[in-house]
């Protein structure tokens, strides 16, 4: 903890938001259409966007259909195409902070440095920095769960002197026209911006460690009159979301049934063989796991790229950097201009949070109660953490529909939280024990039989194989046990007597 001498401008608030990404956002708009306006969203960056400000990679996009990767509550009737670049969704960000007027809410360039929870007051203290403090009753974790890069170890990488960079930290200025670019990584990034690049450069190295499976995407633009029709017609509108809603639902059934995938997988295959001519490589990029146990990307121009004669695909393994190159395993060096890493982000919360430290009662870090596993209830409260709120938080991603819909469900169930606390004169609430234990044993005997349990290593999992990320089910059994709080599985406290009775 900093000396309190240096500690200036405290600051008092009911809620602090972490994060001013699609979560935060929507936590935002909430607490004002539910008549709370005393709260701070705190943003690290200069600006609103979380990853969709963070990623502006040639040919970044979306992975969910457009109207399903937009808040309920506050539609866009007007997108382009089916699946949104990130120019357009940056762009639906920012409309949300005027038509809501977010701005004055937000506090840029403050970076939590810890937090701290005072079980005598029964609130945060969060450390910023900008040197300042902030103290708030509740807190809403909305940081997201990609927003680390992972950058990986190279021998001799401090020796390369040419270009390196980051898909997620990508530097418009420096240009790949008649480069030679050593590609790392093949997952949701690179297969985006590869296509993109390979065109400029005068040789592209596709380095793979894992290959990927790749489906076809849906290109279609929405004409005139669907952009009429969504903006005129509320129920048209709905009625197309809905329909996109329950064709991604749909996709649970392989997912629980791996049996079911392979046949999926078989016209996969087919997709391959048909976009890539060279019968080696199209080999070399056909997966040995079932499909689904890694995330499953969506691209019609990502195989057809190695049909260029200037892109190579290399599935040694990389040895070492020297000052002008790139040496593989079998000994070969190739020359480079510049390397990007398109090797996503650090998913585990326990390394992701290493900059962040989290208190709870008793002086509990929050690593150190995650140090087997991250846990916590619905993805929204950890026990031992009054207060304390989370997004996105342990076994709510999803591998088949919008984590938009989750946020929202989780958002909604925040709220009641909150007005639970209110309502019942009390200043604190924490999940117990015993209903966080019973709902993690519960998550991980549904993700038995999955094809996310299939035998691949996925960012889903940790060290050991426990899936601490996905949501094993369908996303309406989430809503439903969401809809309406339990006051039965927490405890409730406040300042003088500790306990307290709703």
């Amino acid at each position: 903890m900093r000396d309190a001498s240096l500690i200036q401008n405290t600051q008092k608030t009911t809620v602090a938001i972490i994060g001013a990404g699609f979560g935060g956002l929507a936590m935002a708009i909430r607490l004002i259409q539910s008549g709370i306006h005393d709260f701070i969203i705190l943003e690290k960056a200069s600006d609103v966007g979380g990853t969709w400000r963070e990623n502006q990679y040639p040919g970044a996009a979306c992975d969910v259909q457009s109207h399903m990767y937009s808040l309920s509550f506050a539609p866009k009737t007007d997108w382009s195409k089916r699946y949104a670049e990130a120019p357009e969704i940056y762009s639906y960000i920012q409309s949300l902070i005027q038509d809501f007027d977010l701005n004055k809410y937000c506090r840029f360039n403050s970076e939590v440095l810890s937090a701290t929870y005072d079980e005598k007051q029964c609130e945060w203290k969060l450390e910023l920095s900008d040197e300042q403090t902030l103290s708030a009753q509740f807190v809403v974790f909305a940081s997201g769960p990609l927003h680390v890069p992972q950058i990986p170890r190279i021998k001799g990488i401090e020796k390369f002197k040419g270009k390196v960079f980051h898909s997620s930290q990508w530097d418009h200025e420096y240009s790949l026209k008649g480069k030679k670019v050593a590609s790392i990584g093949t997952g949701g990034s690179a297969i985006q911006y590869i296509p993109e690049i390979a065109p400029e450069t005068d040789q592209l190295y596709v380095f793979q460690r894992t290959a990927a499976w790749v489906i076809p995407r849906d290109e279609r633009s929405y004409n005139a009159l669907d952009k009429k029709l969504f903006n005129r017609f509320e129920w048209f509108r709905k009625l197309h979301r809905t329909r996109l809603y329950w064709s991604n639902e749909s996709r649970v059934v392989p997912i629980v049934k791996p049996q079911i995938m392979k046949y999926g997988q078989k016209l996969a295959e087919a997709f391959i063989r048909y976009q890539v001519k060279d019968k080696d490589t199209a080999r070399k990029l056909t997966p040995d796991y079932i499909m689904g146990c890694k995330r499953i990307l969506i691209s019609n121009k990502y195989f057809p790229a190695f049909n260029r004669k200037n892109v190579e695909l290399i599935t040694d393994g990389i040895l070492e950097m020297t000052e002008n190159g790139i040496v593989t395993q079998d000994g070969k060096e190739r020359k480079l201009d510049c390397l990007i890493y398109g090797t996503g982000f650090i998913t585990d919360p326990r390394i992701y949070l290493k900059s962040f430290n989290c208190y709870g009662i008793n002086g509990l870090e929050l690593k150190d109660a995650w140090k087997d596993g991250a846990e916590s209830y619905y993805g929204i409260s950890t026990k031992n953490f009054p207060n304390l709120f989370q997004l996105l938080g342990p076994n709510t991603v999803l591998g088949h529909n919008s984590v938009i819909f989750m946020i929202e469900s989780q958002v909604n169930y925040i709220l009641q939280m909150i007005q639970l606390v209110h309502r019942s004169h009390c200043d604190a609430i924490v999940v117990k024990d015993d209903v966080q234990a019973a709902f993690n044993h519960d998550i991980q005997e549904q993700l038995k039989g999955t094809v996310w349990q299939s035998g691949c290593v996925s960012w889903y999992q940790q060290d050991g194989g426990k899936n601490f990320a996905l949501w094993p089910t369908y996303t309406w059994k989430y809503w439903l046990r969401t809809r309406r709080l339990n006051p039965a599985d927490y405890k409730l406290m406040n300042k003088t007597a500790g306990s307290c009775a709703a």
